[in-house]
């Protein structure tokens, strides 16, 4: 288990997401990192690197810039940024938590195999140190509503570190799109179904060539209780647990009858 922390002012908290250093949700995330503690590290991709999903870069060097103190942009994904983060511009004093997002955009069902806000959590799981992944919910073209994550999001880090959690899970968390006074409540929830890409568009570039988009468009099940997309679109924040040893366990069981 990651160990209880009551008193956060100490913590020594790195920063990164996977929508780029200059997004606006992770400015929000560190003004209310700030907040807890004084000891805040920001380590992000130089750009956006939205459904990059838990992949490394392995096959070209990675530039670090320092953008001001304490401020670092990667030029690779979300896993290379909290890498270079932990093992290599903070490697001096660990970080004690990591904070992914906020991400403009919920992460829900399937799409957390994508994530970029996800998998940077995950990496610093993986790394030994407790991660949350937070999203924030939209409806374009409506404005993204911030304030709700804002609101909501020092008092649910408080609450999650006061009681601790296994080493090997990370909390992802997503805020609806309705205001800060309007959410229902904070609900666990089990992952939903939500998939990306159903809607593939086929165009011609300018000189006639064929090309196709991988659209935004999903499929999604928003009536199943207890799911983190059943309770976002009710307007409730989602805190769903995620574990990331994906050995299906009865599975094994079965295979064991054949493969005694």
């Amino acid at each position: 288990m990651f160990p209880p922390v009551a008193d956060l002012s100490g913590l020594r908290i790195l920063i990164s997401n996977d929508d780029g250093i200059n997004a606006p949700g992770i400015k929000v995330l560190e003004r209310i990192a700030r907040t807890l503690s004084d000891d805040v590290w920001v380590v992000a991709p130089e750009h956006e690197q939205s459904a990059a999903g838990h992949s490394l870069t392995i096959r070209r060097p990675l530039r670090v810039r320092e953008v001001s103190p304490r401020h670092y942009a990667v030029d690779g994904t979300p896993t290379d940024a909290v890498l270079l983060g932990i093992n290599h511009i903070i490697k001096d004093k660990r970080p004690d938590l990591m904070l992914s997002g906020i991400n403009r955009g919920a992460n829900l069902g399937e799409d957390i195999t994508y994530s970029g806000t996800v998998a940077a959590a995950m990496e610093a799981t993986i790394l030994g140190v407790p991660a949350i992944a937070l999203s924030q919910f939209i409806t374009p073209p409506a404005p993204v509503k911030w304030d709700t994550a804002e609101h909501w999001t020092a008092g649910l880090v408080r609450q999650l570190l006061t009681q601790g959690w296994p080493r090997n899970v990370l909390m992802n968390i997503n805020f609806p799109d309705v205001a800060a006074a309007e959410v229902s409540g904070i609900e666990v929830t089990a992952q939903g179904k939500r998939k990306i890409g159903d809607s593939i568009l086929e165009r011609n570039d300018p000189r006639g060539d064929p090309y196709v988009w991988i659209g935004a468009q999903r499929s999604e099940d928003r009536g199943t209780p207890g799911t983190d997309i059943e309770a976002v679109c009710r307007g409730a924040v989602s805190v769903t647990p995620l574990c990331f040893d994906l050995t299906d366990r009865p599975t094994i069981q079965a295979l064991s009858a054949i493969f005694p």
